[in-house]
């Protein structure tokens, strides 16, 4: 007899057959009834046990979280809300659960206690729901791109060069912390370091992404990156993963349609093929927004959301058309928003989200934004004060990605350089590649947890990756 998963089993017409299953329990009623989940889906089935058949001794084992074999037939259920259930002849624990220490108990647990959990917590239906889906989303990615032509590249983790110039990033060395090598001047030598030089994780693949999209023309990273960012805020890690596709011969327009296609395969995958955890989702986190004051919940349900990424055109406007929206606004006028609206200042996401839920009432890309606040490759525009960028606004977070057509011409991206204070020693090597054939290229990077929070609807950053790696914090 083939083991069978609980996925298979509430598949399967019921008719007697004999099946056999591994599986943990759930809960355990009245000596008698079994609720068995085994990861495959968000449901579980039941197993009906004859106790005047089994001894008291083994029943007493039967507790939440135990690992047992069960042995029975597949029988059309006569109870509520289920089609079928196992008529047990056969049960053996294969590992058992004490239930005076089992921290999971079968009732509502806090996310921050879970948090505490993070061993145990996949155990939950919450964590199920979101690990099965960000498997889905992991897959799916892969093959968007692969379909597409795309190369995947494995860019560097270890790496001396910060893509972002924003300098929090984690240091790797092998020096003696205690008595480092100082050179002449009495400081660190890094001459003597394992790389015999300073090297930090990386906070994005990016530039080595574009060098191999001038030979490969489109190609991807799907990766770790690091960030030292002293944030405990709910949308922050200093481990996460990044995807950040690279396409030769792309211009500003060809990104946005890459980006607005792939997002909407992405969120139409998950509704296509997660249907049952998307909605046990969407109803925990109803639960929690009646919690909420009315003015603080959100204007969408979760599945309300996907659908409105999946089934409406994004709109395209400048950053300057947004400014003048935001300004003539009633928010505006009324001084509702918390944060200023100007020309040359970045936008929040209270403005984001106008934008999307009230003005347009669809997904937005805002493109040409100040280059005073944006990355030194981003591609100059002829009016020398703004940038060929661009964000992707969803309802209920705002910015979900963004990405830029690239700076090619040498001559603009030593400037770039010079104005921000990155030095060309070291990037030398990405200055090189625009004086050996170079073209006009694009690509953005989108946030795999960000995405995740989205699909999933989960509120802290912190849940939708297995083990976070925040401040203070490096637990398991």
């Amino acid at each position: 007899m083939s083991q069978h998963t609980v996925k298979d089993l509430l598949a399967l017409a019921p008719s007697g057959q004999e099946v056999e299953i591994k599986a943990w329990v759930r809960t355990f009623r009245s000596n008698r009834f079994i609720a068995l989940s085994d990861g495959t889906t968000i449901n579980t089935i039941q197993a009906v046990v004859d106790f005047e058949n089994m001894s008291e001794e083994l029943l007493k084992r039967v507790t939440t979280g135990a690992a047992v074999c069960v042995k029975g037939k597949l029988e059309a259920s006569q109870g509520k809300g289920q089609s079928s259930e196992i008529q047990v002849s056969g049960l053996e624990i294969l590992g058992d659960s004490d239930p005076e220490v089992y921290p999971l108990q079968p009732k509502k647990h806090s996310l921050d206690f879970l948090r505490e959990k993070a061993h145990l917590r996949f155990r939950t239906n919450t964590f199920g729901a979101v690990f099965r889906l960000r498997h889905g989303m992991s897959y799916a990615i892969h093959k968007y791109f692969n379909e597409r032509g795309f190369f995947n590249m494995h860019t560097p983790i270890i790496t001396a060069s910060d893509a972002e110039g924003a300098g929090e990033m984690f240091q790797v060395t092998t020096l003696d912390l205690k008595n480092p090598p100082k050179n002449e001047a009495g400081e660190i030598n890094y001459s003597e370091d394992f790389f015999g030089k300073e090297t930090n994780l990386t906070v994005s693949g990016q530039l080595e992404a574009e060098m191999a999209a001038l030979a490969l023309r489109k190609v991807y990273t799907f990766g770790p990156t690091f960030r030292a960012e002293n944030s405990n805020t709910s949308r922050h890690l200093a481990e996460f993963w990044m995807i950040e596709p690279e396409v030769a011969f792309a211009d500003l327009t060809d990104n946005m349609d890459l980006i607005e296609d792939f997002l909407q395969y992405l969120v139409k995958y998950a509704l296509d093929n997660y249907r049952d955890d998307l909605e046990f989702l969407a109803q925990r986190e109803a639960q929690e927004e009646k919690g909420k004051p009315e003015a603080e919940r959100k204007a969408m349900g979760l599945i309300e959301r996907l659908e409105f990424v999946a089934n409406h055109k994004f709109e395209r406007l400048t950053y300057t058309e947004a400014i003048d929206i935001l300004r003539n606004s009633k928010p505006f006028k009324k001084k509702k928003f918390k944060y200023p609206v100007e020309w040359g200042t970045d936008l929040q996401s209270e403005h984001e989200r106008y934008l999307v839920e009230k003005h347009f009432e669809k997904p937005v890309i805002l493109t040409d934004y100040p280059a005073s606040f944006k990355a030194f490759y981003m591609r100059l525009n002829d009016d020398q004060k703004t940038v060929a960028a661009m964000d992707v606004l969803f309802p209920g977070v705002g910015e979900i990605t963004g990405g830029s057509q690239r700076e090619e011409r040498l001559d603009v991206l030593k400037r770039r350089c010079e104005a921000m204070g990155i030095e060309e020693e070291h990037v030398w090597w990405y200055l090189e590649s625009r004086m050996f054939g170079t073209c006009q290229h694009a690509g953005f990077g989108l946030g795999f947890e960000r995405l995740i929070m989205f699909v999933t609807g989960m509120g802290n950053i912190r849940d939708v990756i297995p083990f976070p790696r925040t401040p203070q914090n490096c637990e398991f």
